[in-house]
């Protein structure tokens, strides 16, 4: 009599498409030992919830499942954010008004919450270096497959731009704990936090990403932590009408359509300008 297979399937497992270079199999191969993960011949349920999926020159996050979404990827070469580094508004957008972005003035981020590298990638883009802490293989999987496809782009100006930007895979909270000084000059948080008002695409992502990892359970920890670390200033990105993280109140607040900034002041940027 045939057993059928009642085994739960792994959260997430590996696909190296025949079609893939040398270099991207050897990329899969290498996230497959230090994570433990499986590579299968195919997409399958019964095999994992979630595939990354390596192609030819190309990375993306598949989800299984009759109503599953399409696949997940990350790119800086085109699409939203080859866009919004053309067209988003300079330093005039909020984001470069919460870190302190200045004439003379391109301090040192720290983004502990890297994600995707959407926010990263627009301060590099107006001269800040950055280095992002992610601590889900997957997610900085898909993010340094972006970063270094941009530092490889022929247009020079996407290029530099992913030059100041520095993965590391980690937990964040981790390293501010075992760090013994100050470690950038703005500490930059943009917590996973609930749907409303955000976009079709960041919604698929954040549902794949939570349903992978959890929920985010050490917001107020990591903002206490930041404190203790940034020179300048951490900013808090969250929904415009949420509750801000558990702890001191914000020294300022930016609030855009339908997110803010919470601004946790600790000394002047200016004098950041002044010893540049």
């Amino acid at each position: 009599m045939p057993v059928s297979n009642t085994a739960k399937p792994d959260k997430l497992a590996l696909v190296v498409s025949p079609s893939c270079s040398s270099e991207m199999r050897m990329k899969a191969e290498s996230l497959a030992r230090l994570h433990s993960m499986s590579i299968a011949q195919d997409i399958d349920p019964f095999v994992a919830d979630y595939f990354l999926v390596f192609g030819d020159n190309a990375l993306t996050l598949h989800q299984t499942g009759k109503a599953a979404p399409g696949p997940i990827n990350a790119s800086f070469v085109e699409g939203k954010n080859l866009h919004r580094m053309r067209h988003g508004g300079g330093k005039g957008q909020l984001i470069a008004k919460a870190v302190g972005l200045n004439k003379g003035v391109y301090p040192h981020v720290l983004d502990v919450t890297a994600g995707l590298g959407r926010d990263a990638f627009v301060l590099a883009t107006l001269g800040c270096k950055v280095d992002l802490f992610e601590r889900v293989p997957a997610v900085e999987a898909l993010l340094g497959f972006a970063i270094e496809q941009a530092k490889a782009a022929h247009d020079l100006s996407i290029a530099h731009t992913a030059h100041r930007m520095n993965l590391r895979f980690g937990d964040a909270l981790d390293y501010l704990r075992e760090s013994s000084e100050l470690v950038a000059d703005v500490i930059y948080l943009d917590p996973m936090y609930p749907e409303q008002g955000k976009s079709a695409a960041v919604k698929k992502e954040m549902r794949a990403f939570h349903d992978i990892v959890g929920q985010n359970e050490d917001d107020y920890l990591l903002l206490e932590e930041a404190l203790k670390k940034a020179r300048y200033r951490v900013v808090v990105k969250r929904p415009r009408k949420g509750e801000a993280i558990q702890g001191p109140k914000p020294s300022l607040i930016l609030e855009g359509k339908s997110s803010r900034y919470d601004i946790y002041t600790i000394r002047r940027l200016e004098d950041l300008s002044a010893n540049s």
